[in-house]
């Protein structure tokens, strides 16, 4: 699979996917997540998602009241979690007659591993029925194995595999202008928006916007497309693969 082949990578974050004030899952929001990924793929559009909620999902099991920081905490709340949210996606898929494949990465599978990876990944793509979705093992990597967060991880795994866009599903209309609260349309250069990011990391997520633009600038120069779109509108996701300005667009180099 090449640059040119209509391949989306979703990526959706635990702020999209999860109760703002307790962490748990938001079923709604995977309820109309899943619902557009399936309209998307029966318009004949090859995804991948990336999915972030693990940790989050598992919170509410262990009586956090946010995110948990160290280490053995947070992994323990993947593993409980994870299990948790491929139980959900795989259920709600079921009714479209999609199948779901669990794909957890490490920084290692990406790098010394990476041609085993891209070859699992694109065989799971031959088959239009099938949806991979990604997530950091979190259960298991430890600083040295960390990619980072599911934002790199996403901008990583659509060059792996040749992704024609990238989609980042935040909880913002797109990336705002200063003192603004509307996005700005397309973006030619990413180090010129830089300076626009605010904090917005939630109590159960760990990127923000910054995190998201250094994933949009890898992949751009990379040669994919990238969006940064709002995650609570999920269906707008077929009219972003038409190509119509919906969130923030930033152009492939």
């Amino acid at each position: 699979m090449n640059p040119s082949s209509d391949l989306t990578i979703i990526k959706v974050g635990t702020g999209v996917l999860t109760r703002v004030e307790d962490g748990t899952l938001d079923g709604a929001a995977v309820v109309r997540l899943v619902t557009a990924l399936s309209s998307l793929m029966d318009a004949g559009h090859r995804c991948m998602l990336v999915s972030s909620g693990a940790v989050g999902s598992g919170v509410a099991s262990f009586q956090l009241d946010g995110y948990p920081r160290d280490i053995i905490t947070r992994q323990a709340c993947a593993a409980v979690g994870q299990a948790r949210l491929m139980q959900t996606y795989g259920s709600l898929f079921a009714n479209f007659g999609i199948t779901v494949a669990q794909v957890l990465l490490t920084a290692a599978d990406l790098g010394d591993r990476f041609t085993h990876i891209s070859s699992t990944l694109h065989r799971l793509l031959a088959e239009p029925r099938i949806i991979p979705i990604i997530n950091e093992n979190d259960s298991v990597a430890i600083e040295e194995l960390k990619v980072g967060d599911n934002d790199q991880l996403s901008s990583r795994v659509a060059v792996l595999v040749g992704a024609k866009r990238l989609i980042l599903l935040t909880s913002a209309e797109g990336l705002l202008a200063p003192g603004s609260d509307q996005p700005i349309a397309e973006v030619n250069n990413v180090a010129d928006v830089m300076g626009f990011v605010r904090d917005d990391q939630g109590r159960f997520s760990i990127g923000g916007m910054a995190s998201k633009l250094t994933a949009v600038q890898y992949a751009v120069e990379n040669g994919i497309e990238t969006w940064i779109a709002n995650g609570r509108r999920p269906e707008r996701l077929l009219d972003i693969c038409q190509g119509h300005a919906i969130g923030t667009r930033f152009l492939p180099h």
